[in-house]
């Protein structure tokens, strides 16, 4: 997957792709507003996630990161994973939603986030119900 440097303290073009539950915790406390997708190695339907997670940080005013637990067993149990593609919304560091129903399009991951982002629902594109024109 492509990447940015984690670090950065406004929201990346690009999802991150975050090495540790250390670092998927850092990552939702620097930005205000996050999106992680948990994933694994060799799956299709991770894969195909792929360009969607890519659309959402290009298009959206949140950050976008990537996650794969491989074998951190207490990240899993502690996220409630239970399949992949997994993804997690975060506001001001506490996780506000999840969607797990396997791939989804750039319209179904849109209208997850604005379900949870309430009054920042302007970090979406307007096409979506946010306000963000373009990125």
């Amino acid at each position: 997957m492509s990447t940015d440097r984690l670090g950065e303290a406004d929201a990346p073009a690009r999802p991150v792709e975050l090495g540790s539950s250390d670092d998927v915790v850092s990552f939702v406390e620097t930005h205000d507003v996050a999106l992680v997708e948990v994933y694994r190695d060799g799956c299709g339907i991770c894969d195909a996630m792929e360009p969607i997670v890519g659309a959402v940080a290009k298009a959206a005013d949140l950050a976008v990161g990537t996650y794969n637990p491989r074998w951190d067993a207490d990240f899993i149990e502690a996220y409630d994973v239970r399949s992949v593609p997994t993804l997690l919304c975060f506001v001001d560091g506490e996780l506000v939603g999840r969607l797990a129903e396997g791939f989804r399009g750039v319209e179904a991951v849109f209208g997850f986030l604005a379900e949870h982002l309430d009054d920042r629902r302007d970090r979406i594109p307007a096409e979506f119900g946010g306000a963000v024109t373009r990125r």
